[in-house]
């Protein structure tokens, strides 16, 4: 039992922990309401959808390919759930399976069944979606920002909670900051994170979306995209009104101060922007939100 305890993942006292916990296992198959790591077999029409998922896309063909695999072999991972009264339950993780089962046509499905508030139900089915590799960048994203406000944590203890870099949690998290229109591209594998990183340095909502438009259009590579943006891209139409925009941008900067940008705005979940003149000199500006935002990097840059 303790080999099989240290191969799993370490999600603090996230999903794991609270799976393990005696004091949330509310049923079981026999009657002992606490024993842990028991299965019973539940009418599927019981069980309703969970509200918290952050996964709201399934697609079809995958949801069939695991229906007919289910039909054939049964569901091989339990659905985890939670009673909300006589013969009800909603689902905290296994929606893929659940709605597989349904088209499927299983009249019941296996399941661990648990107590858990609507907050530690939230943090038990964000925590356990993120494991996931078949999230794509912005719902890793959006259940980052829901762990983050919605269950009072930093991003470091949601770093521990995960097993994740920080800088992994503030580069998905400034994905946020993106226009509508970029991120659902990115949900859509139209472009990659890596374009998105690199939208994300643009300051200006018209510039991101017009280069996110040439990245579409030309299929630029994401090195392509960077030098782009590097180059204080400027849109043919404004290149006759705004002849100097480019030595005004960040055109002068090098790839090695580049690379230094990126990294200081990863350390300090911040926009960073440096401005240089033609002679040389300039300045790197920090931009932040608010009061509070701007103590919280006053306080990181003193450490």
């Amino acid at each position: 039992m303790s080999s099989n305890t240290k191969k799993r993942p370490p999600l603090g006292k996230g999903l794991s922990a609270l799976l393990e916990n005696t004091e949330t296992d509310i049923t079981s198959k026999s009657s002992n309401a606490g024993v842990v790591g028991s299965v019973s077999m539940l009418s599927i029409d019981s069980i309703e959808a969970n509200p918290f998922n952050p996964r709201t896309n399934f697609e079809k063909s995958a949801l069939e390919e695991l229906s007919q695999s289910i039909s054939i072999h049964g569901i091989i991972q339990p659905l985890t759930v939670r009673k909300l009264g006589r013969d009800k339950y909603q689902l905290i993780s296994g929606e893929r399976r659940f709605r597989a089962s349904q088209l499927a046509g299983l009249k019941e499905v296996p399941a661990y069944i648990r107590v858990a508030n609507d907050q530690t139900m939230l943090e038990m089915a964000l925590v356990e979606n993120i494991q996931r590799e078949d999230l794509n960048s912005i719902e890793v994203a959006l259940s980052y920002s829901r762990l983050i406000e919605e269950c009072s944590l930093t991003q470091d203890q949601l770093s521990q909670k995960i097993a994740k870099s920080r800088s992994s949690i503030t580069n998905h998290l400034r994905l946020l900051k993106l226009p509508a229109d970029i991120q659902a591209a990115v949900r859509d594998n139209v472009i990659s994170m890596g374009h998105a990183r690199a939208l994300v340095s643009v300051g200006d909502e018209a510039l991101q979306l017009a280069i996110y438009a040439r990245i579409v259009e030309d299929g630029l590579s994401v090195r392509d995209a960077e030098a782009l943006v590097r180059e204080g891209y400027v849109e043919p139409r404004d290149t006759q009104a705004n002849p100097k925009e480019k030595s005004k941008s960040s055109a002068d900067i090098s790839d090695k101060q580049f690379v230094f940008k990126e990294h200081l705005s990863d350390k300090l979940s911040a926009k960073i922007e440096i401005k240089k003149s033609n002679g040389g000199s300039g300045k790197i500006i920090v931009n932040f939100n608010s009061e509070v935002d701007l103590n919280r990097i006053i306080q990181l840059l003193n450490k």
